[in-house]
């Protein structure tokens, strides 16, 4: 007993040490990080400072980087012909990408590199331009904000550039899934699943959903454990009710990632699902998954999220049925890119990962707040695979307002960027490639993107209050250099990433959380473990609209500023152009001025935008409502009468009725349901009656749902295979007149109606 006991304590202080070591091992390179960055700074900072205060050596060295700006090599400088003949490039590369993206509807291997080699020339070219040509460092002023802008433009090109990098390959797993689930559907390849359904403060109703979704799960060995980190007597009795395991424990140490490793020590399957309280599988998400961990090497599998509400923003501008959720990009495009670079992300939810590679590797990371994403590293850098099947086989709950969106966001940018201070960093941690470190790289510079966008905003200001041409550049150069790389970019922005955004759009997603995310990345650099887990809210609703004023007071400000510059720099561009006929060497000093007012106008036009966004609308239901097809009957009374559901939600239905019902039709009247092709039965009331396109309706709300008819409804709503269908975004110029529709015909001035409203779902 004695030796045992002198083991056991040798083993503790091992692990002590060795979680000592960790520590030391992540606040060493947090300094180094920490002090690389402040150490560009303060150079950056008293190069300036010199230059305001007039040292000799810094002044002759910007006097001689403007003598060669003025003077740019002859390969660089726009040809000397009518500002017509220099648009045939333009003209010429917008017929080259017309003609393939007719020919190739959606990216090929071939048609792909052809458009991404294009962008990556025309890009390398602007980047030669700008550098040897555009820089005004005439004085200190113009210098430092020349400079400045030039170089965050190269920070955003530099992750464009690595994006495009990652295009060069295409992968898609749809017929390996086939092939793989071929062992499963038989019966041949059939290891043990645990699903982990972790929840903190969901309501009971929605994480009633998931339970039953994933019990509907067609699949032999599974086990459904109900993971409660809050304690609540209300999760424990519904996993009792439904049948499922109940695991909570003492604490709340390390947050979702506690959670998990807490249940790994009392679950035993060869494989773990894990899904977000608010997400619910289709019956097929084991048999499309499950076959290819048939390959030793694969530790986790990630699905695409897909959700069954819109997201606020595009609630709040009334688009709901027209923006694709924000997520979109990310899962569409992104991951696809990564997997074929073998660097795709564990995104937290809908994956299923191999328990004997995760308890080899220590369990699910908790050093950050991105559990999932340094688990997959951590994975990786053992050499294990992490692939991505882009299949909508699961669907969660958006964000349902403004606040909670900004939470899950700014949560998101801190938890990536402790990466850079951890042990599972993927920049340095050994075992990755140099393509693997590059696809990384691009993700954490996505976020320190945010600064620039921010100066781009800003810019537009400069030329009016302070008088500053931060870019020298006339309009034949800007026709010659720059309007080829931005139309083609704009022309095949939604191709390249299979039509799940468009690049306006794009902005105002940017802008709507723009300052609150720069000031997280500041954060997150300086004291990146600062803050702990926020859980996002779920299951909200409002009956009124509500403005987010934290969120929109600097947008309000940068706004009216914009518009104030906006006028200052019209009317000064229009002085200087006419005292130039007087005093030429006063059209040096309007050179760009142009490109500043147009910078202005489009600025005010997504400034406005995303101030709207910030308005949330009502939402008076927290049961979502389905745009879902099926045949009843009703009876009423004595009678019976047939219908089409129009809209249908686990409390209720809308009905179309296809024969004239009874005058007699009152509110709260009792009716039986009978949905033909579920052969389901409800009972209900009557809540309301009307017309739609000319068809009698009436709304029921069911009453007294049993739970056998309720896990019918839940696999009616949310659990068909192949029922979640993406949408494609609009183009740009839809998407332009969209922003100008929503800034002319505000939603809460035109349609201040408070109503359910059904979601776009796969129609049957």
């Amino acid at each position: 007993m004695q030796k045992r006991e002198i083991a056991r304590l040798n083993l503790l202080n091992l692990k002590q040490k060795n979680a000592a070591n960790l520590v030391l091992q992540r606040v060493f390179i947090f300094r180094v990080v920490t002090l690389m960055l402040l150490s560009i700074v303060v150079l950056s900072g008293f190069i300036v400072g010199g230059w305001f205060a007039g040292n000799s050596r810094i002044n002759r060295f910007f006097a001689q980087i403007h003598i060669w700006q003025a003077h740019p090599p002859m390969w660089i400088e726009a040809p000397m012909v009518n500002d017509e003949y220099l648009l045939i490039p333009t003209l010429a590369l917008l017929l080259v990408m017309f003609v393939v993206m007719k020919l190739s509807p959606q990216p090929r291997v071939w048609s792909q590199r052809l458009v991404v080699g294009i962008l990556m020339i025309l890009t390398l070219r602007y980047v030669l331009w700008r550098s040897l040509s555009t820089l005004n460092v005439d004085n200190p002023l113009n210098g430092a904000i020349s400079l400045g802008l030039f170089a965050l433009e190269i920070l955003m090109l530099c992750s464009s550039l690595i994006d495009l990098f990652l295009m060069l390959n295409i992968k898609e797993r749809h017929r390996e899934a086939d092939e793989k689930s071929i062992a499963v559907i038989n019966g041949e390849f059939t290891p043990s699943v645990d699903i982990f359904i972790p929840t903190y403060n969901e309501p009971e109703f929605i994480v009633r959903r998931t339970i039953i979704g994933c019990q509907a799960l067609d699949y032999p060995q599974k086990n459904i454990y109900l993971l409660d980190d809050n304690r609540r007597l209300e999760m424990r009795e519904l996993a009792e009710e439904l049948g499922c395991r109940y695991i909570s424990r003492a604490n709340n140490k390390h947050a979702k990632a506690g959670n998990l490793n807490n249940a790994l020590t009392r679950t035993s399957s060869e494989l773990i699902v894990v899904f977000d309280a608010d997400f619910v599988p289709t019956k097929n998400f084991l048999t499309r998954t499950v076959g290819f961990f048939q390959d030793e090497s694969i530790a986790i599998l990630q699905t695409p999220q897909s959700f069954y509400n819109a997201d606020p923003i595009a609630r709040n501008l009334g688009l709901e049925n027209i923006l694709t959720p924000d997520e979109e990009i990310f899962h569409r495009h992104i991951q696809s890119i990564r997997d074929s670079s073998e660097s795709a992300i564990c995104a937290g939810t809908s994956f299923i990962i191999r328990r004997a590679a995760l308890e080899k590797t220590g369990n699910f990371v908790t050093e950050s707040l991105s559990e999932d994403y340094f688990t997959g590293v951590n994975l990786a850098a053992h050499g294990y695979r992490i692939i991505y099947l882009n299949e909508l086989l699961s669907a969660g709950l958006a964000a349902e307002n403004i606040a909670a969106y900004a939470t899950q966001r700014l949560r998101w940018a801190q938890g990536t960027l402790q990466g850079l201070f951890i042990k599972s960093n993927p920049l340095i941690v050994p075992g990755f490639s140099f393509t693997q470190r590059i696809a990384h790289l691009g993700g954490f510079l996505t976020w320190f993107t945010t600064f620039s966008r921010i100066y781009f905003l800003l810019m537009p200001l400069a030329y009016s209050f302070l008088g500053v041409i931060p870019i020298r550049a006339n309009f034949p150069e800007l026709i010659y250099f720059w309007l080829p790389l931005y139309l083609v970019n704009l022309s095949v922005f939604a191709w390249l990433n299979k039509y799940s955004r468009s690049a306006f759009l794009s902005d105002i997603y940017f802008l709507v959380l723009c300052f609150p995310l720069a000031l997280t990345v500041m954060q997150s650099m300086l004291r990146p473990f600062s803050k702990g887990f926020k859980v996002t809210p779920k299951g909200i609703s409002s009956d009124r609209y509500t403005f987010n004023w934290k969120l929109a007071s600097p947008l309000i400000i940068l706004f009216i500023a914009t518009a104030l510059s906006l006028w200052q720099n019209i009317c000064m561009s229009i002085v200087k152009q006419s005292m130039a006929k007087e005093i030429p060497a006063m059209a040096e000093q309007t050179i760009g001025m142009g490109l500043g007012w147009l910078w202005s106008i489009y600025n005010i036009i997504m400034i406005g935008a995303a101030i709207l966004v910030l308005l949330d609308a009502p939402k008076t239901n927290k049961f979502e409502w389905f745009d879902l097809r099926r045949v009843v009957q009703l009876t009423i009374g004595n009678d019976n009468f047939w219908g089409v559901t129009t809209m249908i939600s686990e409390v209720g239905a809308e009905i179309a009725l296809t024969q004239q019902p009874p005058m007699n039709l009152v509110v709260s009247q009792p009716v039986t349901i009978k949905i033909a092709e579920e052969n389901l039965h409800l009972a209900g009331e009557i809540v309301s009656t009307g017309f739609a396109n000319e068809f009698p309706t009436i709304r029921i709300h069911f009453e007294s749902v049993s739970l056998s008819q309720h896990r019918r409804l839940v696999e009616m709503l949310f659990c068909r295979p192949g029922q979640w269908k993406r949408q494609n975004a609009p183009g740009e110029l839809g998407s332009l007149w969209l922003l100008l529709r929503i800034l002319l015909k505000p939603r809460i001035i035109f349609d201040r109606k408070v109503d359910v409203s059904p979601v776009t779902v796969a129609k049957v």
